[in-house]
């Protein structure tokens, strides 16, 4: 027997399959048997009178099958609060017992305290839920405190009965009761657009079951009680007649609060204008009913001799106040749903319920600037009467509730299957191919050389093309798109997908518009430049620009000794002296993006002139254009050349010939290049002092020559508590280029600069 439960069906005989099936038949009966002699229990939530109205025609049939079911009661929510009636009396009066009342509701009435209500729902409810532990929990709607308790039954493992799902209207409630319905895994819906929707939206359509609405169930068949007449006279006075009154109820819209008071407001212009008896309702709990009661009590409504205000109308009531009234007006849903089936004309105001299914009673007035709109809309719907409308329901959806929740299957795995289109079949990716593939076009703009370069995620550079950068601002931007659009077209037969483009030029950079708004003397004409708009427009593509010095610093970040350190300095020793600070993970730019011009850190009143106008700059000590300079001047005096070494008479003197000079023992040049370290070494003790980074970052040509300086002149000038500062030497190659692309390649990781 065991072996032919674990034998593949297709691999057994006649004899052995027909045993197999015949087994698996008796053990369906028995589970069958077994549920029949086992009461399902059902626990019903209840956050508000409104799905109470709801809930309650469900929670009268299970309790009438009590050899089915095992009715569980939790209340929850605004049913608790005294501001909004104590409505959970109603659920005492009509004898259900309440298993579990838990105050839920942080007081407010804004959006903060509606997300701090459902944080306090999930802290209290898994108590409630494990004690209780039953088989179905009925949530409805599209509340907060609904959310609430589908998120914790969901993680609980307890299977969800959401009623109402698929319907559409127009507020945050719209983005609520869809994510109920993605955790919820059976559905009772109220109409067959509702259906599709849900179907849509890849639920699976045999756990979906089309009932209708269940307050349909009492609305049809109680909304013609003879003591009607009795009721309105209770709530409205004595002299008031049968479609004689409106009834108003508005809710805030908490995804556009101040417009939902303007519209309540102009509301109550507009029925103090109309001058006939209205019963009007408190708004719910939503962010935005605070203001709105204040509206009302501003204009004196409570007071005025036209208009009844109550917190709580007994839904067996509203029921008649609602079914014979002259009009009805304001954003209630029920206004929408309800009220068709009594053919009552409703004016709904605003965007709550846009979206909803209506039936011809309904009169929209979506925005209104004057109070005339609504009260024209008053004039006309005032007194008709409509055909009455079965849009959501027939009067049985709890007698097919109830027999679905008989037919779900316990047995049944309780991980929910969602039914997705079908779509061809992707092809597995490798992180290593993506990593490979995605690149971003790098663009370095020097004093002499124009470079560009496609580099991958992993900073590799793929291609690399230079040429000499002309003089003219307009060849400038010709070359480099032409040599842009090479690369990009180069890119497709390396398999590359380039996602933009990263320019680095020197000079002083606003980023956020990529403008070079003026350059060193090295690149002349770049003043107020814009070389983003140019680049994406020819190339269609997002494109960033940023100082060669910060492009050198984003380089370190992301693929050097600066992965992974908050805060750190980078410091460029080339023909001039540049640099870039990360300030806890972020590229510091300054007020007017001039942050990190280290160059011009002044180590000395009495130094050399800078090519910045000033003196005794770092730039003017230890830059290869100031060492380039010292080196002319030893060989004009016949002192630079030594033993082993000559300079060609074309050949122009630079600071290669002082460092070899240096290595060969001549005294001058180790002089001035100690001096050169020492000075660049002053400026970091500076930087040390004022922004305490764990590691300064050597980049450039000269970088080597320079790190024993400045590790020596950090030990001897630096205080106590910055001499271990860590200096490392860049090992990076293109460090310009790929701090170009690393801010392309970061944007595809969401870093945000």
């Amino acid at each position: 027997i065991k072996y032919i439960h674990f034998t593949n069906p297709k691999f057994l005989n006649g004899s052995e399959l027909y045993y197999l099936r015949t087994q698996q038949a008796q053990e369906k009966m028995e589970r069958s048997e077994k549920r029949l002699n086992e009461r399902l229990r059902v626990c019903v939530a209840t956050c508000n009178r409104a799905d109470y109205s709801k809930l309650a025609p469900i929670m009268f049939g299970i309790k009438s099958h009590a050899e089915i079911f095992d009715l569980e009661v939790v209340v929850l929510g605004s049913h608790l609060i005294d501001d909004y009636g104590n409505t959970f009396r109603m659920i005492k009066q009509d004898e259900f017992d309440i298993h579990a009342k838990l105050h839920t509701i942080v007081r407010g009435e804004d959006e903060a305290a509606m997300v701090e209500s459902v944080g306090l729902a999930l802290v209290k409810l898994p108590d409630v839920l494990q004690r209780l532990a039953p088989d179905i929990l009925l949530v409805h709607g599209d509340r907060f405190d609904a959310l609430a308790l589908a998120t914790a039954a969901a993680l609980m493992n307890i299977r969800i009965l959401h009623l109402e799902g698929g319907e559409v209207s127009g507020t945050i409630d719209d983005s609520i009761r869809h994510a109920i319905s993605k955790l919820a895994h059976y559905h009772a819906v109220c109409t067959r657009s509702a259906e599709r929707h849900l179907i849509s939206m890849c639920e699976d359509h045999s756990h979906i079951i089309l009932a209708g609405c269940p307050s349909y169930d009492k609305l049809l068949s109680a909304h013609q009680r003879d003591d009607y007449t009795d009721i309105i006279k209770s709530w409205l006075g004595d002299d008031v007649k049968e479609q004689s009154y409106i009834v108003a109820l508005q809710h805030p819209v908490t995804t556009d609060i101040q417009n939902s008071i303007k519209i309540y407001e102009l509301m109550l212009d507009a029925l103090i204008s109309f001058n006939k008896r209205t019963l009007i309702l408190f708004p719910n709990i939503d962010a935005g009913s605070k203001e709105m009661v204040r509206v009302m009590r501003r204009k004196g409504i409570e007071q005025h001799p036209n208009f009844r205000a109550v917190k709580h109308v007994p839904f067996d009531q509203f029921i008649q106040l609602v079914s014979h009234a002259g009009c009805m007006i304001g954003n209630s849903s029920c206004g929408v749903r309800e009220a068709g089936a009594f053919g009552t004309p409703v004016i709904n105001l605003g965007t709550r319920q846009t979206g909803r299914e209506t039936g011809e009673n309904v009169l929209h007035v979506r925005d209104a600037d004057t109070h005339n709109k609504i009260y024209h809309a008053l004039e006309l719907q005032f007194g008709k009467r409509y055909p009455c409308s079965k849009i959501y329901g027939d009067g049985n959806a709890v007698q097919r509730i109830l027999k679905f929740m008989q037919s779900i299957d316990l047995s049944e795995p309780l991980q929910k299957k969602f039914c997705f289109p079908p779509v061809k079949e992707c092809i597995s990716q490798d992180i290593d191919h993506i990593l490979e593939t995605q690149s971003a076009l790098a663009v370095d703009l020097g004093g002499t050389n124009l470079r560009v370069a496609i580099v991958c995620m992993k900073g590799k550079v793929v291609k690399k093309y230079m040429q000499l950068n002309p003089k003219t601002f307009e060849e400038r931007i010709e070359l480099m798109l032409t040599m842009c659009k090479q690369a990009m077209a180069d890119a497709v037969h390396l398999n590359c997908r380039i996602l933009g483009v990263g320019v680095s030029t020197g000079g002083r950079v606003n980023p956020q518009d990529g403008i070079v708004l003026h350059s060193t003397k090295l690149i002349n004409e770049w003043s107020s430049v814009d070389i983003r708009t140019p680049i994406s427009s020819a190339l269609h593509l997002p494109v960033w620009v940023d100082n060669d010095g910060n492009c050198a610093t984003l380089a370190e970040r992301k693929f050097g000794h600066g992965k992974g350190v908050e805060n750190f300095v980078t410091i460029i020793t080339g023909t001039g002296i540049g640099g870039g600070i990360i300030q806890h993970n972020e590229l510091i730019h300054g007020s007017t993006f001039c942050a990190a011009e280290l160059g011009h850190i002044v180590v000395s009143l009495e130094g050399p002139e800078c090519m910045c106008g000033s003196h005794g700059c770092i730039e003017a000590y230890s830059s290869g254009l100031a060492l380039q300079r010292e080196a002319k001047r030893l060989h004009d005096e016949d002192l630079l050349l030594v033993e082993g070494m000559s300079v060609n008479n074309k050949e122009q003197v630079n600071a290669t010939h002082l460092l070899n000079a240096a290595r060969l023992g001549n005294s001058k040049a180790e002089s001035i290049l100690h001096t050169a370290g020492t000075a660049l070494g002053l400026g970091i003790v500076n930087i040390l002092h004022m922004i305490n980074p764990s590691l300064v970052i050597l980049s450039g040509v000269l970088a080597e020559h320079y790190e024993n300086p400045v590790r020596q002149v950090i030990s001897q000038r630096a205080l106590l508590s910055a001499q271990g500062t860590k200096v490392m030497v860049s090992e990076l190659e293109d460090p310009a280029l790929l701090g170009a692309a690393s801010m392309v390649l970061d944007y595809t990781t969401r870093r945000t600069y």
